[in-house]
């Protein structure tokens, strides 16, 4: 139990104070990484991104060769500057580096945990910050994207789904079982469309997370997507969303798949919608690894990933005019602009929607000025 008054990743807490170290400093840097993993999963953050952090931090003392009583700024600038030019890591990357270390140095260097006493009380030495606003690049944009990133246009959309479907045909002429894991990713590539859904989002569907919408009953049992594990801010639990079916096909294919082909894998003890057979369900890096081989093999470039799908969604529904608000809703961002980003419209709905615009201003003055008043 920890005692009254000490935060959680306190040096109190990870050494035992008058025992002589063997290695002292290897060991007191591995426990202060242990009470920074302690500290971050008590404000409630992902254990992937705890984990993710301490990498980071690992990563950069490996690079200086110091711990973290003896780094500086200019250690910093190199490493992040290393990362830059040799490694040619993305912006975003790197800024999330330098946030993991600019987080941990905060850490050791809050006296509420100890660390500075600790290490001057064993080194002749403490931590500092090394991260600072001068020597980190800001984030200063709404989004970082990758700009080849983009929406599948209709054409390519169409060509991706079909084979996607063709490879199901293909293997199971040859009399090879592999048909049915074939027939599960193309459903649940066309149901990440469908429902604008990110790819965990996709993966962590439930057989009960379908269901029927008052609001369109011709969708009968699929109506609906009850989405549990949408993307959570920092500290929270993943946001929950219903996404209301929009296109006819979607009932289909989900019946087909949850009638016919779902049993067929033998997952009756599974609640998944896409079972595997190696686990619960479905992994993200098989998801991206087979996306990756039907885009190699129809020779579309690079721009497009599994949240293209999603990207495609909302481009999709914008040029065929739904109204914008329902479409935030639908993807669920919590602002306009966020959804303004993943809409890729192509040039003929701008160039319709222009066309519009000029033959309604060319018809008003031809009617008279009464009309344009």
């Amino acid at each position: 139990m920890r005692p009254i008054g000490v935060a959680p990743g306190a040096a109190s807490l990870q050494l035992v104070g008058g025992v002589s170290l063997l290695r002292p400093e290897e060991q007191v840097f591995s426990a202060m990484l242990a009470g920074y993993a302690n500290q971050q999963l008590a404000r409630n953050l992902a254990r992937s991104t705890v984990e993710g952090r301490e990498h980071t931090v690992r990563a950069f003392s490996h690079y200086v060769n110091a711990f973290p009583w003896q780094w500086s700024p200019a250690m910093i600038d190199e490493w992040l500057g290393d990362l830059r030019s040799l490694r040619e890591l993305k912006r975003s990357t790197i800024r999330s580096y330098s946030e993991a270390v600019r987080s941990f140095c905060h850490f050791v260097t809050d006296p509420a945990y100890e660390w500075t006493t600790t290490c001057e009380e064993r080194f002749g030495t403490h931590p500092i910050q090394v991260v600072h606003e001068w020597n980190t690049a800001q984030h200063v944009q709404a989004t970082e994207a990758d700009p080849k990133k983009r929406a599948f246009t209709k054409k390519e959309l169409h060509e991706f789904f079909a084979y996607a479907d063709d490879q199901v045909a293909r293997i199971r002429a040859f009399g090879r079982k592999g048909w049915l894991p074939a027939f599960r990713y193309a459903t649940l590539f066309k149901t990440a469309y469908a429902f604008g859904l990110r790819r965990n989002e996709t993966r962590m569907l439930d057989a009960v997370d379908f269901a029927r919408n008052v609001a369109g009953q011709e969708f009968g049992e699929y109506g609906l997507c009850r989405v549990r594990f949408g993307k959570a801010k920092k500290g929270s639990p993943p946001k929950q969303r219903s996404v209301m079916t929009v296109w006819d096909w979607t009932p289909d294919i989900l019946d087909e798949w949850f009638s016919e082909i779902r049993p067929l894998l033998g997952a009756d003890g599974s609640p998944a919608a896409w079972p595997s057979e190696r686990g619960a369900r479905i992994g993200c890096q098989r998801l991206d690894s087979r996306f990756v081989a039907y885009r190699r093999e129809l020779g579309l470039d690079d721009g497009l990933d599994f949240h293209s799908l999603r990207r495609s969604y909302v481009t999709h529904l914008i040029e065929d005019g739904w109204d914008p608000r329902f479409v935030q809703e639908q993807v669920g961002h919590e602002h306009a602009s966020t959804t303004s980003i993943y809409t890729c419209v192509g040039s003929d709905f701008r160039k319709r929607t222009l066309r519009r615009h000029l033959d309604g201003v060319v018809a008003a003055a031809l009617a008279g000025p009464e009309v344009l008043s």
